[in-house]
């Protein structure tokens, strides 16, 4: 195998120095040739072989917590500073109360200088033995004895799969069954399968996964039992519940992944649980000299939590410069069924009452999860500058699903206020090449929290939605207010792969909440629901001003129910099925569509849905289809007679707004836009996204056959 630090030194760059470099004298030194006898004093060790740094961030903590000690009257920050290699993790690092700093002098875990330390949660496979087919084999003990199981593999930094069925594309739900009597109340265990696409002769049986999609989500399901002649396949457990938008309903897409007999291509690997055997084909060019593997064995690699009641928060660390790497992920016995947006996953990077906590220029690749989870109590943090990438899940959570609740017994007896999740920052980051795993995970999601910031973001290449925004379903009272989402760059979408999604998504009640200056486009759904911007169920008071959306499946933006939203000085442009969609009209004001460029260059309709109804206010605005021609606005209407009949667009305009090159995705306005007779403000779309150069090297990793 390759040398560890050879292997780092190819794939990784670090172009942060200024930034992220540990100051000359650290406090305390960690490296992979380091030694816990050590003082972790000096960055190396010295030439008699009696001093230098520490091996684990563990006696780094035990060394910070003894300074701390000594004295109370810090003024400057304690860092610990990491010199670059591969550090594999026996457990997850924890940071409780006791490693708190303070305003003055917070505790920063940073890289040394240009180097890159990866904070792994994988194991190095060794003692590979290749057959005569040229398949690599090993035998792993842990794996056979039932403590060790994983769903990923890692060979040369790309993320390979295992065996799927289909290898291109879906198959396709027989029939759809009702729960057999012993889940007739808890969700939906059985399908009917056509032809031989699911076999009961297959190796491992209960390790085969069924993935099925629904409409917004998809379950993760071990197989029980198949009954050939009837065609139909069982599972161990069951999906979230019974109602009809999670059956396996007829003609809906499932892949098969697992299968041992379908292990024939090379980049897939097989895991052989019971007897430990992992069997991976190489890609062409891949030899044992030149090839490093790692499996994944711990879930969450980093936990800031606190331990204490009588000291609930963790306040004031950073870690700057930190690469998390390889979190493991693993089916449960009844498999896996999640409502939406897989909010109920874990993430590399975990924390609880959580205050002035940061995370600048770290890398987090290679999990299993969702990147980072921000949840109850946690409070003015920030994520800045780093890069999420190639993630099983989504990027970032913040907030809860339920709202504010304590966490264990520490925040048992701290206020509601206490445990919300306030005032976070989300800013320059990356999160890209999402959703490999649990498709319907979501770049960033923010549930039952307010005042936070997502600001100057790219996020990219996933399978559902980018932002989700809020969490309460309908006009129940709701903890998400006063968030911000501003100048993301959000594109590549969907892809076709899930529905009902959209670039960003607001749920529930939400006054002060705006979403402005974002750059969205390439949103593509499976089906219905691949929109830009949604308001769905309860949306209420939000502001959506300044966004350029553009080529997207069902349009621009999509009302479902919601109120008093103001969607203004936006351009909509390219829709496919239909530029602007609204699809429950209420007895109070819906929303108000003022200032907006609509711009389209098909047949489809300018609007479908509920337009003719009252509770919504359309004027100033600016529409042009191209090639030009009448005009069609719903159920085939010229404009002038929309204009007459519903009262609307009294002072719209029907005019090409002279984009400078439409074709080539620059929607800046020439100086003579008729866009200025509306009241349209031109603002910069190109000010969106990242305000710091990418780091991580484009080695994208290998998407799975048919979700392309």
């Amino acid at each position: 195998m390759l040398m560890r630090t050879h292997f780092i030194a190819v794939l990784f760059v670090a172009s942060l120095a200024t930034q992220l470099a540990a100051a000359a004298a650290a406090d305390v030194y960690v490296s992979p040739q380091g030694n816990d006898r050590w003082s972790g004093k000096v960055a190396a060790p010295t030439p008699d072989g009696n001093d230098g740094p520490v091996a684990t961030v563990g006696r780094a903590q035990a060394l910070v917590r003894e300074l701390r000690a000594a004295r109370s009257d810090w003024k400057r920050p304690l860092v610990v500073s990491l010199r670059g290699g591969l550090y594999e993790l026996a457990d997850t690092l924890r940071f409780s109360a006791a490693d708190s700093g303070s305003a003055e002098s917070p505790t920063r875990y940073a890289a040394y200088e240009a180097e890159t330390p990866i904070l792994s949660g994988g194991k190095q496979i060794d003692g590979w033995q290749v057959g005569a087919d040229g398949r690599w084999r090993v035998t792993l003990e842990k794996v056979a004895s039932g403590e060790w199981e994983f769903s990923q593999l890692f060979v040369n930094d790309q993320r390979r799969f295992r065996p799927m069925l289909p290898r291109e594309g879906y198959y396709h739900v027989a029939e759809s069954l009702d729960p057999t009597p012993a889940s007739a109340e808890k969700g939906f265990d059985r399908f009917q399968f056509a032809d031989d696409d699911v076999r009961a002769d297959w190796s491992n049986l209960h390790d085969v996964e069924v993935l099925g999609f629904h409409q917004w989500c998809a379950s993760r399901m071990r197989i029980e039992a198949v009954d050939p002649a009837e065609h139909i396949v069982r599972f161990t457990g069951t999906t979230v519940g019974v109602a009809p938008w999670i059956r396996f309903g007829k003609g809906h897409r499932y892949r098969i992944e697992n299968v041992k007999e379908a292990l024939t291509a090379p980049g897939q690997w097989y895991l052989d649980r019971p007897t430990g055997e992992l069997t991976y084909i190489p890609m062409p060019g891949e030899t044992l000299e030149n090839t490093m593997v790692v499996a994944p064995w711990i879930d969450v690699l980093l936990r800031v939590a606190s331990d204490d009641a009588a000291r609930p928060w963790v306040e004031h660390l950073e870690f700057s410069g930190l690469t998390f790497a390889h979190s493991n992920w693993k089916l449960p016995a009844e498999g896996q069924s999640i409502p939406q947006a897989e909010y109920r996953l874990s993430a590399a990077v975990e924390a609880t009452g959580a205050r002035h906590v940061r995370w600048n220029g770290c890398t987090l690749r290679h999990l299993g999860g969702y990147g980072i989870a921000l949840g109850g109590g946690c409070q003015d943090n920030e994520v800045t500058a780093c890069e999420l990438v190639d993630l099983g899940a989504g990027g970032i959570k913040i907030g809860t699903v339920g709202g504010a609740k304590s966490w264990g017994n520490v925040g048992v007896h701290l206020s509601a206020d206490a445990q919300e999740s306030l005032r976070n920052t989300v800013r320059d980051c990356t999160i890209a090449h999402a959703g490999r795993m649990h498709p319907a995970a979501v770049g960033v999601w923010l549930g039952h929290t307010s005042y936070n910031v997502v600001t100057h973001n790219d996020i990219h290449d996933l399978y559902y939605t980018a932002v989700s925004v809020g969490w309460q379903w309908g006009y129940a009272e709701s903890q998400s207010h006063h968030n911000q989402i501003t100048f993301n760059h959000l594109h590549t979408i969907g892809q076709g792969v899930l529905s009902d999604m959209a670039a960003v998504y607001t749920l529930g009640i939400s006054p002060g909440t705006i979403v402005s200056n974002n750059w969205a486009h390439d949103v593509r759904s499976f089906d219905y629901g691949g929109w830009g911007l949604y308001t769905d169920e309860g949306s209420t008071s939000i502001v959506m001003e300044n966004n350029l959306v553009y080529r997207t499946r069902t349009g621009g933006f999509h009302q479902h129910y919601g109120k008093d939203n103001r969607i203004t000085n936006n351009i909509f442009a390219l829709g496919e099925k239909q530029q602007l969609q609204w699809t429950r009209a209420e007895e109070h004001r819906s929303f108000t569509f003022e200032r907006n460029i609509v711009y389209w260059e098909n047949d489809s309709p300018l609007f479908d849905g509920r337009w003719q109804g009252k509770g919504v206010d359309l004027d100033y605005n600016l529409y042009w289809r191209k090639p030009p021609g009448t005009l069609h606005t719903m159920a085939n209407q010229p404009f002038d007679a929309w204009q007459q009949k519903s009262g609307h667009d009294q002072h719209s305009i029907v005019a090409d707004p002279k984009f400078v090159d439409p074709d080539s995705d620059d929607f800046r306005l020439q100086p003579d836009s008729p866009a200025a007779r509306i009241g349209f403000v031109p603002f910069d779309f190109q000010r969106a996204g990242r305000e710091t150069p990418v780091r991580y090297k484009a080695i994208l990793p290998v998407v799975p056959a048919g979700f392309d």
